[in-house]
């Protein structure tokens, strides 16, 4: 016959008081564009109404349930769609379906710096809704985006263990472009679009880490301040823009049937880096749409591989 145990009882006062720990521990107020935003808890049905806030959740292991389009296309882009899974879709950057967002019970929305306040107003009566106070361009200004969404969604170490990732890795690609291409980094980012070439800003997250990276991303004094890109450069002009590196984008069909045209034009045959074959085509969506660290090392990894060819070009030579 087993002894007989007592059970252990914790006192009532005791356990009230863990319990009141734990939620202050797991509650946070967040400094955002639109004031302060307090969350209780770890989320659990997320929504994005942001590239970069689904690729942030996407890279701090959150599995969001909808997001919005990327632009140029009916989905998310084409280099996080695996990851994404099947999300549903609430909207485009600029319109958002409110009745979508509702049907999905969020308790967490992730939103654009550039979501107006009528929005906001609206959005927030869902559930908390984080918007980044990054108004303006900076390579940098995804960091601080992804470290607000993580605060948001209680991931924090998660995505500084992802940034870190990114840095340490550009920090190595910028050693092989110095000991390679020392004297041949002037770059320029294009997107080309049916009205003609857009010269990127330098103040990108594609173009900061194409720098970060070692290249010497120039945009020819043709971006005002503050601007994304310049204006619609002609065919005749681009030699503004002809340095060692072209990165080309496009962002859908269209822009792509016009690229294949003006390739086809003298003023593009003789530029000096078509000549040296160095124009490397790349995705729009990804290269002059997206941000956060997953899209960061997608960016990576084509650099690498171009990296890599030009490096054995070179020695063949």
């Amino acid at each position: 016959m087993q002894a007989f145990r007592p059970m252990r009882f914790v006192p009532t006062a005791l356990l009230a008081l863990s319990l009141l720990a734990s939620t202050a521990a797991s509650a946070r107020t967040l400094d955002t564009g639109y004031g302060a935003v307090k969350i209780d808890g770890q989320p659990e049905r997320v929504v994005t109404l942001y590239e970069g806030a689904l690729d942030a959740a996407l890279a701090a292991g959150v599995q969001p349930l909808a997001a919005v389009t990327t632009r140029g296309a009916d989905g998310v882009a084409s280099y996080i769609q695996d990851q994404a899974g099947d999300l549903a879709i609430v909207g485009v950057v600029r319109e958002i379906n409110l009745e979508a967002v509702v049907a999905q019970r969020p308790d967490l929305i992730l939103a654009s710096p550039q979501l107006p306040r009528e929005q906001y107003q609206l959005l927030s009566r869902i559930a908390p809704t984080v918007v980044p106070k990054t108004q303006t361009l900076g390579p940098d200004t995804w960091k601080e985006e992804a470290r607000l969404f993580a605060q948001a969604l209680d991931r924090e170490q998660e995505i500084e263990d992802a940034i870190a990732a990114v840095e340490q890795r550009a920090a190595k690609l910028a050693e092989t472009v110095e000991q390679n291409f020392a004297e041949d980094k002037t770059t320029y980012l294009v997107r080309w679009m049916p009205q003609g070439a857009l010269i990127m800003s330098s103040q990108l997250f594609s173009t900061g880490l194409l720098s970060a990276a070692g290249f010497g991303v120039q945009d020819g004094d043709l971006v005002k301040a503050g601007r994304p890109h310049s204006d619609p450069l002609s065919l005749e002009n681009l030699s503004q823009v002809d340095g060692d590196w072209l990165f080309l984008a496009t962002l859908n069909e269209d822009g792509r049937k016009a690229l294949e045209a003006a390739k086809q034009s003298p003023a593009f045959a003789r530029l000096n880096v078509v000549e040296q074959e160095r124009v490397v085509p790349v995705d729009g969506q990804l290269w002059t749409s997206a941000s956060g660290p997953i899209a960061a090392q997608a960016i990576l990894d084509q650099l690498e591989s171009v990296i890599e060819r030009y490096e054995s070009t070179a020695e063949g030579r």
